[in-house]
């Protein structure tokens, strides 16, 4: 039977030609079509089976579209983080208020720090990107929660790129799509990993939905190498939230509901 999906979404602050920026040089978004591309993008998440919930703008936080990086949603638990960027830790209340209508809830302490994007969960796998945004101390916290509740935990380093995410993201129960040049092959051991085309270094960032793949438009012939594999893949343009070092991952939290849950 299929579960329900929520997909936890918030608008393009007003403010967003002022986030944060890593890899990327800084080039004007334009925030009407970025808010567009946005909704077209949660429309691609209705079409694969999920109920959107919509946090308010925070027109002051300019990073805040990218909900991924303000938690991490298990079946037992949703671990709130602690972003590396100071700037971005506000963003994290309005969702810690919300996820405790759907899980109990834990928060990532000082002085760790962690990104959403950081954390790869393949089954009852989770792999912990070492980057600049997200620190030891947090993989420890992390290790606390979930080991006792039978999660596998593992550190990857990360090079090149923003997050662990930006380099492999799980396409099925046993499978990632992978860069190798920004991640370690090895690091996964007992996975299928498929591998974005060499023109396309930033493709690796795609987004499970149920049965279905979402993946941004600008990466074709990654895209034909999934649908050879018989995925189903949706593609959209996300080209103004890009500048912002953003992805289909970043921009929502989907995770099933628990219909025995009660809210503490």
């Amino acid at each position: 039977m299929r579960q329900s999906l929520v997909a936890v979404t918030r608008p393009v602050s007003a403010s967003i030609n002022e986030c944060e920026l890593t890899h990327l040089d800084r080039e004007p978004i334009d925030l009407e079509r970025a808010r567009q591309q946005h909704a077209a993008y949660e429309r691609a998440l209705e079409d694969a089976g999920c109920a959107i919930v919509r946090l308010e703008e925070a027109a002051d936080l300019p990073d805040s579209v990218f909900v991924e990086d303000t938690a991490i949603v298990f079946d037992e638990v949703a671990i709130v983080t602690r972003p590396g960027a100071e700037t971005r830790r506000p963003e994290t209340h309005p969702v810690a208020e919300l996820l405790r209508g759907y899980r109990a809830v834990r928060r990532i302490e000082t002085p760790a720090t962690l990104d959403g994007g950081d954390v790869l969960v393949a089954g009852r796998m989770v792999f912990i990107g070492q980057s600049r945004r997200t620190n030891d101390d947090a993989a420890a916290q992390i290790r606390s929660t979930l080991e006792p509740l039978a999660y596998e935990i593992h550190m990857v380093p990360v090079t090149g790129c923003l997050h662990l995410k930006s380099a492999a993201t799980a396409i099925g129960e046993n499978r990632l799509l992978i860069n190798p040049a920004w991640v370690e092959p090895d690091a996964f051991p007992g996975f299928d990993l498929i591998e974005t085309h060499p023109l396309e270094p930033s493709a690796a960032n795609v987004l499970r939905v149920d049965r279905q793949l979402i993946c941004a438009d600008r990466f074709p012939r990654t895209r034909e190498r999934l649908e050879r594999e018989g995925f189903v893949v949706q593609s959209v343009d996300l080209s103004e939230l890009a500048k912002a070092e953003g992805a289909v991952t970043c921009c929502s939290l989907v995770f099933p509901i628990q219909p025995n849950f009660t809210k503490r």
